[in-house]
């Protein structure tokens, strides 16, 4: 997970947790650090099953991560969920283009993004991942 609101970070993984999925969740809240870890020997040969990424981050833009995961032969098809408050067409988009499955848009209101996070839970309990 790629996320630098630590409480939007808290929200998702107790979300994810509450609909029973036990996979370490491995959270950064800086883009370089994410792209150290994801191009790292042992992602590189276990590979992430899913990446959690907000677009707007402290160091970099998430479009550059998922640019260059998309682009690397041994990551590229990890699923990409993006999980932003961007809502700009163009944005979503280009996000598709490059090879996001998946683009939710963070209400601002708290009930919300609360609300949103429980489904993107109850989606990743039933989502099949393929294999890095």
């Amino acid at each position: 997970m790629v996320e630098d609101d630590h409480g939007h970070a808290k929200l998702i993984e107790k979300n994810i947790r509450r609909a029973n999925i036990a996979n370490d969740i491995v959270h950064f809240d800086h883009g370089e650090a994410a792209l150290d870890y994801l191009f790292s020997e042992e992602v590189r040969h276990n590979g992430p099953v899913l990446i959690l990424l907000d677009l707007n981050l402290p160091d970099m833009s998430g479009t550059d991560i998922l640019e260059k995961v998309k682009s690397d032969d041994n990551l590229r098809r990890a699923p990409v969920v993006v999980l932003t408050t961007t809502d700009d067409k163009v944005e979503i988009q280009r996000c598709y283009d490059l090879g996001c499955n998946v683009y939710i848009t963070k209400p601002v209101d708290y009930e919300a993004f609360a609300g949103a996070i429980r489904q993107l839970g109850l989606f990743l309990s039933v989502m099949q991942a393929p294999e890095i």
